[in-house]
C-alpha cells in the first residue's frame, strides 16, 4: 500500500509494479496509469534486476554550465543592446534564450553588476532633490515661510487683427477678419503661492538670467520683511549662472529649489 504522502512518480511507478504483479497487460496499465509501453518495459526491467532499488529515479540533468569570463563579458555586453524582437528592455529569460544559456545563470551574472534590474531606471536625483521640494511645500503654512511654485510659459505670440470685427446685428452674424499683425513674442513669468494660491507675474521680451533675476527682485519687493521665501524652479541654464548666484548672495532669506531631471512638473 502506498502512501499518502510519497512523491507522485513514486507512486506511479509502485501502482505500475503492482498491477504487473496482479497479470494486468500492458494496455491496462497504459490506460489506468496514462502512460507509454516504453515507460512500462523500461520500469519493469529496473525493477527485475534492483529490485526496489531500481524504482528510485534516475535523472540525468543538465551538464554543468562553466561561467568563465569570456561568457561573463557577452552576457554584459548583450545587456547594452537592443532587443531584436523591438522590446524596450531585456529580461531575464528573454537575454538567456537569446544567449543559449540557463536564465538563472543570467540572473546571478547580472545580479553582481552595479544594476541587476535590466527594465530599471536609476532616478536617485528625485529622492535627492524630490524630497525638500515637497516638505517645503509642506511646511510653507508656518507664518515665517512663504513657498512659491516658479512657471514660464514659453515665448508666445501676441496678435492684432487688421480689420476691426464687426459686431452681431439683425440678420448677420459676427465676423472677423483672417488678416492679423505680429507684435513679436513674449515670455511670460508667473509664481504661485502654494498657500494662498496668489498669482504675481509678468511679461517679457527674453528669457534670460537678467529678466529672471528682475522677476526675482520684483517677488522680493512684494514679500512681508523677515519672512522665508522658497521657490521652486525648474533646472533651466538661465536659473543658475553667476548673476543668480549673486542675487542669492545678496539676498539671504530667498531659497531657490530646483526640481530633479524630466521631473519639472514638480514646480
Amino acid at each position: 500500500m502506498c502512501s499518502r504522502t510519497s512523491p507522485t512518480e513514486d507512486v506511479r511507478r509502485a501502482r505500475l509494479i503492482m498491477l504487473l504483479a496482479r497479470g494486468r497487460s500492458y494496455l491496462t496499465i497504459r490506460q489506468l496509469l496514462g502512460c507509454n509501453a516504453n515507460y512500462i518495459s523500461r520500469w519493469k526491467g529496473r525493477f527485475e534486476a534492483e529490485r526496489l532499488a531500481g524504482l528510485y529515479s534516475r535523472h540525468r540533468g543538465r551538464a554543468v554550465e562553466k561561467r568563465t569570463p569570456a561568457l561573463e563579458a557577452r552576457i554584459l555586453e548583450w545587456t547594452r543592446r537592443r532587443v531584436p524582437d523591438g522590446s524596450t528592455h531585456w529580461s531575464i529569460r528573454k537575454l538567456a534564450q537569446h544567449l543559449g544559456i540557463s536564465h538563472m545563470m543570467a540572473a546571478r551574472r547580472t545580479q553582481a553588476a552595479t544594476d541587476p534590474a535590466l527594465h530599471g531606471l536609476r532616478r536617485s536625483e528625485f529622492r535627492t532633490q524630490g524630497g525638500p521640494i515637497l516638505s517645503g511645500c509642506m511646511s510653507s503654512r508656518r507664518s515665517t515661510r512663504q513657498c512659491f511654485a516658479w512657471m514660464k510659459r514659453p515665448p508666445s505670440k501676441p496678435l492684432d487683427r487688421l480689420d476691426p470685427v464687426l459686431p452681431l446685428s439683425p440678420g448677420r452674424l459676427e465676423r472677423h477678419g483672417f488678416e492679423y499683425y505680429r507684435h513679436g513674442t513674449l515670455s511670460l513669468y508667473a509664481a504661485l503661492n502654494t498657500l494662498s494660491g496668489e498669482v504675481l507675474g509678468k511679461t517679457a521680451t527674453r528669457h534670460t538670467s537678467q529678466e529672471f533675476v528682475a522677476f526675482l527682485a520684483d517677488l522680493v519687493a512684494n514679500q512681508p520683511r523677515g519672512k522665508e521665501i522658497h521657490i521652486i524652479a525648474d533646472n533651466l541654464s538661465a536659473h543658475k549662472n553667476h548673476r543668480v548666484e549673486q542675487f542669492l548672495a545678496a539676498h539671504p532669506r530667498l531659497h531657490l529649489h530646483y526640481t530633479p531631471t524630466y521631473s519639472s512638473w514638480l514646480n
